[in-house]
C-alpha cells in the first residue's frame, strides 16, 4: 500500500469526526452503504430504476449558496445517490410544474440544478464533519481539542466557572455562565426598567430619580450610570451567518424572548447591506405608530428590488453577474440566456470585470470601482435634460392619484421640502403655513382601544398654490408640479424632484463620466436605451454597487433611476420577493354563510410567547439608535460609528466587543458564521477572538472546525442543509408567491442526545433547547407554546410552521388533503429516517388530524409555490409592493452621522469614496498602492461552504489573481507567476492567525484582457486554512488536514482597515455595508 493511501486510511481516526466514527454512529455504517450504493452494478432490462420511484425521492431546499434552489434528493439504502432540481419550484424549471401535479408524475421530471447544488452530497458526508461536542484543550486557535459529553458542555456553559484550568495561563480564569448573565428574568421588571431608561436618555427623567426608583435592580444593569445600555442580559451576544425561517424564529425566541438580550445579529452587511437598507429607507411609510402613539416614518422593510427578467426588454446589470452569482444559477441564468437567444431581451453590464454575464451583453462598461453612483447620476442628468422621464407617474403624490392613472405605486417627487440653512431638510407641513391639522382616532384591531392623534398634511404645489394631502388617501387624489422652487410664508422650499435636478445637474454628463471612469458616450447610450422600452427597462444592481463606503447613495441613485420611468411593480420592471407566511400571525375577518362575520387566523402563531422578556438597551453594534439621543453622547466623533438606519452590522460585532464599546460582552455564540474568513479585513477579528480577556466565553455551532470556530471554547456539531428544517423564503427576482421548505432527507450525521426527555441529534436546536431546559426559559418546555402545548422537540416548532403554510396566510388558501397514495408515498419515502427525526405519531400530534393531510401535501412538494400563470396580473406583477416609494427620504435627512455630526443627505447624492469613518478621503495610491482590488464569485464556489466539495475542487482546484495584460507588462509579470498582495493596512501581505502560524497572501497570476486596467480581482471560496485544510489534534490524536482544501488565495486580510476605527474594515455609515471594493493594493512577485 502506498504512503498516500495509508495516510488516507488513518488520518481521520477520531471519534469526534465523521471519518472516524461513521461505522459506530450510523448503524450498519454510512461509509459502507456509500460504497455499496456506488457498486450496485447495472440494471437488467426487467428491473425498475429505483431512483425513479417516488418512494425514493424527497424534496427540499439547497443551501450551497443563498439562491436556495429547490432540490429533488434521490435516496438509495438510506444514502443520497443523486441531487437534482425540484420541478415544482420556479427556481429550477421554466415553467415549473403545476402545484397540483401528483408526486407520482413529478418524479419523472428532473429540473435544473447548478454544480454546487449537486455537490451538496459531499457537504453532508464530509469526513471532517464534527459528530460530537468538542472543547478546546489548548489556547484559542491552537487547534487542540477534546470531545466531551453533550450534557457536560451544556452545564459548563450555563453555570460557568473555571472551565479551562488545564490550559496554561487560564488556570484561575473564571467565565461567567449564562445563568449569571441572565440578570433580569421578570417580564414586568424589564418593561419598567426599559420605560424609565428611555426617559433618562430623553432627559425626561433624571438619573438620580431613576436610581431611586429602581435601586433594587441597579445591580442587574450593565452600568447604572447609563441605564439605556440595558441589563446584563445584553452581555450575551448571538451572531449568525446564513439563517433562514424556522431557525430564525428559534434563535430570536431563545436570545430575545427567552434570555432577554437585545443582541441577536445577522450577517446582512457582509453580503449587500446597503442594498437592503436603502430599500428599507425608500420603503418607509408615514403612518400611525402604536408604540409611540403618533404618526411617524416607520415600517420600512429590510428588502430590495431586482429585475423581472421574465419579461423585461432591457436589463442594465450593475455590479451584478447573474450567470455566476447574485441568485443567478440556477434560477436567473436559464431565463436570461433563453430570452437573449430568442431576441426578446437586451442586456448591458457595468462591471470592472468582463464577467460571464458581460460576455452575453450588448454593451460592457468597465467602470471604476466606486464610480457606480456617479454613472447613475450622469444618466439621471441626461434623462432629465432630455425629458425622457415619466412625468405623469412622478406627478402622482398619493395613492388616489396613482390609482386614477393605473399605477401600482407612487413617489414623493412633488412633495415640498424645506430648505434649512440652504440644505434640504424636512417636508413642509400644512400647519407651518397656517392650515389646520387633522384630528384622527386610531382603533386597535385586537383590543378595540381608541387613541386620538393628529395628522399634519404634506404639501404639493399646484396651479400656483400649496395643496395639502394625505399620501394614502384614495378619495382625494393629489398631483403636484415637479419643478418647484419658491417661498411660502417666508419658508424657502423645493419639490423633491427639483432637489434631484440640482443634485444631478451639479456636474455635466462628461464630468459624471470622468468621476465614474467611463466614456460620456456610454452614459448617453445607456440612458437612451434605458428610456426606450417604457416600463420594461430596468437597472438591476447588487454587491458591486452596495459594498463601498458610499454604497447607500450609489444604490439610492440607481433605484432613483428606475423611479424616473416608474417601473416598480410593472411587468418587466422592478420586483420584490413575496412569500407565504409560516410564522402564523396572520388574521382576517370573513363572512359566513349566514351573513355574520367571524375571525379567521392561521392555526399556530409561533411568535406569541407567554411570559416572554422584551429586551431593551443599546445593542453592541449600536443599530437603530441615534447617538445624540443616548446617555453616551459626548460630542463628535463617537468612539465607534452608530447605525441608526441599518442593522445586522456583521463587521462591527466582534471589533465592538474587542473595544468593549458600548460595553463589555461576556459570552458570544456564533452560528453558521465565519466572519474571520468572510469579512473584508476579517483578520482583525482574530486577535479579539483569540483573547479570553476580551470575550470570556465563545461557543460555536458548526459542521466543521472552521476559520472562525477554531477560536471557540466549545463547538457543537450541527446538521447540514440535508438534515434539517428551515423555511427558505424568496428573492426579489422571483415574481411568484412561494415558500420553499427545507426538511430532513437523510439520517442525521451527529450523535443523538437527550433533551427534555427526547432523543434528538446534536445540532443548533439541541444546544438551544438544552440550555433553555437548564435555565427554564419562557417559550420552551412543556408549556412552550401555551398551556399544555409543548416545545420540547424541534418538530414542535417546525411542524407548526409547516401547518401555517398549508393553511395559507389568507382565508380560502388551504391546500388540498393528500390522497391515500400520496400518504403512502410520504411514509415510505421517510422509512430510512430514525424516530429522533421522523416519528409519525409525534408529527401528526403536533399539527392535528385535520391539518395533517394538508401538511403531507405541502412536504411532498418541498414547499408551497404559486403556479406559473399567477406571476402577472395583466401588465402588472401579481405580487406587488404597491405603495409609496421615497425619492426623497425625510427620515434619513433628519438623521445625523455619529462621527461627523452632520445630517445624511435625503436625496440620491454623490458621496466620494473611499472614505474613512470621519469622512476623510483615503488615497493610498500616493503611497504606491496603485491597483484597486475587487472580489467576485465563480459558479463553482460559495464564500466559505464549498471547500469540502471535491467535485467542485476538481472543476476548479484553485483560484487566481486576475490582472489586465497592460498592468502585468508594466510590472514585468507573466501568466502563472506567484504574486503577493500588500495594502496600506497590511503592508506585509500576510494572515496572522495569532497561534504562532501565519500565511502569506500569495496567489497564482492570471493575465487577462477582460478587466479594467488598474483593477485586480480574485474569486471567493478558496485559500482555506481550516475547514479540514489544516491539522488539528482531537483527544490526543493528530487529524491531518487535506491540502486540496487550502489551494488558492484568500486575500480578504489585505482589504482596508479603517484608519480611524483601527480594528475593523471600512464601512458605509449610512447603509452599513462592509466594504469590499475600496482597497488599493500593490502586487509583488512572490
Amino acid at each position: 500500500m502506498s504512503e498516500s493511501a495509508e495516510s488516507r486510511r488513518t488520518f481521520l481516526k477520531s471519534a469526534a469526526l465523521l471519518g472516524g466514527s461513521a461505522a459506530a454512529s450510523q448503524g450498519p455504517g454510512l461509509l459502507a452503504r456509500l460504497g455499496s450504493a456506488e457498486a450496485g452494478g447495472y440494471l437488467t432490462p426487467t428491473e425498475v430504476y429505483p431512483l425513479a420511484r417516488p418512494e425514493n425521492v424527497l424534496y427540499s431546499v439547497c443551501q450551497q449558496c443563498n439562491t436556495q434552489c429547490g432540490i429533488k434528493v434521490k435516496i438509495e439504502n438510506g444514502v443520497i445517490a443523486k441531487i437534482d432540481g425540484n420541478p415544482y419550484s420556479p427556481w429550477n424549471l421554466m415553467p415549473h410544474l403545476p402545484y397540483r401535479t401528483p408526486v407520482t408524475q413529478a418524479v419523472g421530471v428532473d429540473a435544473l440544478l447548478c454544480p454546487k447544488g449537486q455537490a451538496a452530497i459531499q457537504t453532508a458526508y464530509d469526513p471532517y464533519r464534527i459528530v460530537r461536542v468538542i472543547k478546546r484543550a489548548g489556547k484559542r486557535g491552537e487547534g487542540k481539542w477534546i470531545s466531551i459529553p453533550f450534557d457536560q458542555a451544556i452545564t459548563e456553559i450555563v453555570e460557568g466557572g473555571v472551565l479551562f484550568k488545564d490550559v496554561p495561563g487560564e488556570e484561575n480564569r473564571r467565565a461567567e455562565g449564562l445563568r449569571e448573565l441572565r440578570a433580569v428574568r421578570d417580564a414586568g421588571a424589564i418593561e419598567a426598567l426599559a420605560a424609565d431608561a428611555r426617559q433618562v436618555a430623553r432627559k425626561a427623567m433624571t438619573l438620580a430619580a431613576f436610581k431611586a426608583r429602581h435601586r433594587q435592580a441597579l445591580k442587574d444593569l450593565i452600568d447604572p450610570d447609563h441605564p439605556d445600555l440595558g441589563p446584563k442580559n445584553n452581555q450575551f451576544v448571538f451572531m449568525w451567518g446564513r439563517l433562514k425561517g424556522g431557525r430564525g424564529e428559534l434563535v430570536r425566541r431563545f436570545t430575545e424572548a427567552g434570555f432577554g438580550s437585545t443582541n441577536a445579529h445577522g450577517h446582512t452587511t457582509v453580503c449587500q447591506g446597503s442594498l437592503y437598507f436603502t430599500g428599507k429607507a425608500m420603503s418607509e411609510q408615514f403612518v400611525y405608530d402604536g408604540k409611540d402613539k403618533k404618526m411617524k416614518w416607520t415600517k420600512g422593510a429590510k428588502f430590495y428590488w431586482q429585475a423581472d427578467q421574465q419579461s423585461a426588454e432591457f436589463i442594465l446589470f450593475v455590479g451584478a453577474s447573474p450567470l455566476e452569482a447574485n441568485y443567478g444559477p440556477t434560477n436567473r441564468a436559464s431565463r436570461i440566456v433563453q430570452r437573449l437567444a430568442d431576441g426578446a431581451l437586451k442586456i448591458a453590464v457595468v462591471d470592472p470585470r468582463a464577467s460571464k454575464t458581460a460576455a452575453k451583453a450588448w454593451k460592457w462598461v468597465p467602470i471604476k470601482p466606486g464610480g457606480e453612483g456617479a454613472m447613475a447620476l450622469g444618466m439621471i442628468r441626461w434623462i432629465i435634460d432630455h425629458e425622457r422621464y415619466d412625468a405623469r407617474y412622478l406627478a402622482n403624490a398619493n395613492k388616489g392619484a396613482a390609482k386614477a392613472d393605473g399605477e401600482p405605486t407612487w413617489c414623493n417627487a412633488t412633495w415640498l421640502v424645506k430648505l434649512e440653512t440652504g440644505q434640504p431638510g424636512a417636508f413642509l407641513r400644512a400647519s407651518e403655513i397656517g392650515l389646520p391639522k387633522e384630528k384622527r382616532v386610531h382603533k386597535d384591531r385586537k383590543t378595540g382601544e381608541e387613541t386620538a392623534y393628529e395628522f399634519d398634511p404634506f404639501l404639493v404645489w399646484k396651479d400656483g398654490q400649496p395643496v395639502p394631502f394625505d399620501p394614502y388617501s384614495e378619495k382625494a387624489p393629489a398631483e403636484g408640479a415637479l419643478r418647484v422652487k419658491t417661498e411660502i410664508n417666508g419658508i424657502p422650499v423645493k419639490s423633491a424632484f427639483e432637489i434631484l435636478v440640482d443634485t444631478a445637474g451639479a456636474k455635466t454628463v462628461a464630468e459624471w463620466a470622468a468621476q465614474a471612469g467611463v466614456k460620456p458616450a456610454d452614459i448617453v447610450d445607456l440612458a437612451h436605451e434605458f428610456t426606450s422600452h417604457g416600463k420594461r427597462a430596468v437597472a438591476d444592481i447588487h454587491r458591486g454597487v452596495s459594498q463601498h463606503t458610499n454604497g447607500f447613495y450609489q444604490v439610492f441613485a440607481w433605484y432613483t433611476l428606475n423611479l424616473l420611468i416608474g417601473n416598480y411593480d410593472w411587468k418587466g420592471g422592478l420586483a420584490k420577493a413575496t412569500t407565504y407566511d409560516a410564522g402564523g400571525g396572520k388574521t382576517d375577518t370573513v363572512k359566513q354563510a349566514d351573513g355574520t362575520e367571524a375571525e379567521w387566523a392561521q392555526p399556530y402563531p409561533v411568535g406569541k410567547i407567554e411570559g416572554k422578556l422584551d429586551p431593551f438597551g443599546i445593542s453592541v453594534i449600536r443599530h437603530g439608535d441615534k447617538y445624540e439621543e443616548t446617555t453616551l453622547f459626548a460630542g463628535y466623533p463617537a468612539r465607534r460609528p452608530w447605525f441608526p438606519l441599518a442593522s445586522d452590522i456583521y463587521q462591527e460585532i466582534i471589533p465592538s466587543i474587542g473595544d468593549a464599546y458600548p460595553y463589555p460582552v461576556k459570552a458570544l455564540f456564533i452560528y453558521m458564521g465565519s466572519p474571520v474568513y468572510a469579512l473584508p479585513a476579517g483578520h482583525t477579528n482574530i486577535e479579539i477572538l483569540a483573547d479570553p480577556s476580551k470575550i470570556p466565553l465563545v461557543v460555536a455551532s458548526d459542521i466543521v472546525i472552521g476559520e472562525t470556530s477554531m477560536y471557540a471554547d466549545y463547538i457543537f456539531p450541527d446538521l447540514s442543509n440535508l438534515e434539517r428544517w428551515e423555511f427558505a423564503g424568496s428573492h426579489p427576482n422571483m415574481i411568484w408567491k412561494v415558500q420553499p421548505v427545507r426538511q430532513p432527507v437523510i439520517p442525521p450525521i451527529p450523535e443523538a442526545v437527550k433533551v427534555y426527555g427526547h432523543e434528538i441529534p446534536v445540532s443548533l436546536e439541541a444546544m438551544l433547547l438544552a440550555i433553555a431546559e437548564k435555565l427554564g426559559l419562557p417559550g420552551f418546555g412543556p408549556n412552550g407554546f401555551g398551556p399544555g402545548k409543548a416545545f420540547t422537540h424541534p418538530d414542535h416548532l417546525y411542524l407548526r410552521m409547516a401547518a401555517n403554510l398549508a393553511v395559507g396566510d389568507k382565508p380560502g388558501q388551504a391546500l388540498p388533503d393528500a390522497a391515500a397514495e400520496e400518504m403512502r408515498i410520504f411514509l415510505e419515502s421517510r422509512r430510512h429516517l430514525p424516530k429522533s427525526v421522523f416519528d409519525l405519531e409525534r408529527w401528526k400530534a403536533v399539527v392535528g388530524p385535520d391539518l395533517w393531510p394538508k401538511v403531507v401535501y405541502l412536504l411532498n412538494r418541498g414547499g408551497r409555490f404559486d403556479d406559473f400563470a399567477r406571476g402577472y396580473d395583466g401588465d402588472l406583477l401579481r405580487n406587488r409592493y404597491g405603495t409609496l416609494v421615497n425619492l426623497y427620504q425625510e427620515k434619513t435627512a433628519r438623521t445625523k452621522n455619529s462621527m461627523t455630526g452632520k445630517s445624511f443627505p435625503g436625496i440620491a447624492a454623490h458621496v466620494p469614496a473611499p472614505a474613512d469613518a470621519v469622512g476623510r478621503t483615503i488615497d493610498d495610491e500616493r503611497a504606491g498602492y496603485d491597483l484597486r482590488l475587487i472580489t467576485y464569485r465563480e459558479i463553482t464556489h460559495t464564500k466559505s461552504r464549498t471547500a469540502a466539495n471535491y467535485w467542485l475542487l476538481a472543476l476548479r482546484p484553485e483560484n487566481s489573481v486576475l490582472m489586465n495584460r497592460r498592468d502585468a507588462e508594466r510590472r514585468g509579470l507573466k501568466d502563472g507567476d506567484h504574486v503577493r498582495l500588500h495594502s496600506a493596512s497590511n503592508p506585509d501581505g500576510v494572515w496572522d492567525f495569532k497561534n504562532g502560524r501565519s500565511r502569506p497572501i500569495v496567489g497564482r497570476l492570471k493575465v487577462v484582457q477582460g478587466l479594467r486596467p488598474g483593477v485586480i480581482a480574485f474569486s471567493l471560496g478558496h485559500g482555506h486554512w481550516a475547514y479540514g485544510a489544516g491539522d488539528v489534534v482531537i483527544d490526543g490524536q493528530v487529524v491531518k488536514g487535506d491540502p486540496r482544501r487550502g489551494l488558492g488565495v484568500h486575500a480578504n486580510a489585505v482589504l482596508r482597515v479603517d484608519p480611524v476605527i483601527k480594528n475593523s474594515t471600512l464601512s458605509d455609515l449610512t447603509g452599513g455595508s462592509a466594504v469590499f471594493y475600496d482597497t488599493s493594493v500593490k502586487v509583488t512577485k512572490a
